[in-house]
């Protein structure tokens, strides 16, 4: 299964990253997403979950919108948050995969048995940090994952 793993659009949706993002089965944005425009652009693509940003709290378009979400990627148990800060308390013994976002600095790490993965800033660069996503291969036995730059 191919998921797109996306965060902190703020509201720029690169064409570069709709055409990694092609393919993939299913696309999780990690928050600070910036517009109901860029939310209708990635379920065009894929089926899409997500969850607000710190920076999407008092958008109208995103009062629905939570603030995490527990899903099942093919038999891994997920949790997607916009701050990793947050993950703690919201994690059990059986989440194998924490998808997180916030910092804008990209990270693919195991630790123990869980894989954390914050694809980085798909939006607009800040400083001098990478402008990324991360793709995931995840099967009953494994995940692959790798981040795609936006922008050389």
């Amino acid at each position: 299964m191919k998921i797109g793993v996306i965060s902190d659009t703020h509201g720029l949706l690169r064409p570069e990253a709709v055409a990694a993002l092609q393919g993939c089965e299913q696309i999780l944005h990690a928050g600070d997403i910036g517009g109901a425009d860029i939310v209708e652009q990635l379920a065009r693509i894929a089926p899409l979950h997500i969850v607000r940003g710190n920076n999407d709290q008092d958008a109208p378009w995103a009062r629905q919108v939570p603030d995490h979400l527990h899903i099942t990627l093919n038999g891994w148990k997920t949790l997607l948050v916009h701050d990793i800060a947050d993950a703690p308390a919201l994690l059990d013994a059986k989440t194998r995969l924490v998808i997180t976002g916030h910092s804008h600095k990209p990270l693919i790490q195991w630790r123990g048995e869980t894989l954390y993965v914050n694809p980085g800033s798909a939006g607009r660069r800040r400083f001098k940090l990478p402008v990324t996503l991360a793709l995931l291969a995840v099967n009953e036995g494994a995940i692959d994952a790798r981040l795609v730059a936006l922008l050389d």
